[in-house]
């Protein structure tokens, strides 16, 4: 684990604790990462990427106004230092603060209209056949089920399950893009 190898321990901290991390090794035992076709707004974080991204979810203008009022009180707080180590610092403006898969674009019909290497990651995962369409948000995959998903791939809900139940019931169960042009009410509260 590199960066705990850089890390300079403060008065305080547990060295067995510190030792007992970097031993694990630091690697993601199960090694592997999805490689789809991205759509990403440019690396960094100012009001311009906060519009882009808020045009990109079709928020409406309180939504964006809310999210601004956030960016512009976070660049006034400071990092905490509670943990009591010395790590680098996080440079902003090196990350993406939205991605969404191209294929996306569209809500699949079948599961031949969804990226195969989404539904490789799925299978990765162990996610039996059914339930990766149903994850991979294909039209009409949810009847008859009975647990409530909503599944969430980088900046995007790829799909929301169980819904149809769930209203009937009185439950609102949708990913937020979806709340802020349904139930703005909630939302703003």
């Amino acid at each position: 684990m590199a960066a705990l190898d850089e890390v300079q321990m403060r008065d305080g901290v547990d060295r067995e604790t510190v030792e007992t991390v970097q031993s694990m090794g630091g690697t993601y035992k199960h090694g592997w990462e999805t490689d789809i076709e991205m759509d990403f707004a440019p690396k960094g974080l100012n009001e311009d990427i906060v519009r882009l991204i808020s045009q990109k979810n079709n928020e409406p203008e309180w939504l964006l106004e809310w999210r601004l009022e956030a960016y512009r009180r976070w660049l006034t707080m400071e990092s905490p230092d509670w943990a009591m180590l010395k790590i680098p610092e996080i440079d902003y403006q090196e990350q993406y603060y939205y991605a969404k898969p191209k294929s996306m674009a569209e809500k699949p019909k079948s599961l031949d209209d969804v990226d195969p290497k989404l539904l490789e990651t799925y299978a990765k995962l162990g996610i039996p056949l059914k339930e990766q369409m149903l994850l991979a948000g294909v039209e009409g995959a949810d009847e008859g089920r009975k647990v409530a998903v909503d599944a969430v791939f980088d900046s995007v809900s790829l799909g929301t399950t169980f819904k149809k139940e769930l209203a009937e019931a009185g439950v609102i169960f949708c990913s937020i893009s979806e709340a802020v042009q349904d139930h703005p009410e909630l939302v703003k509260k």
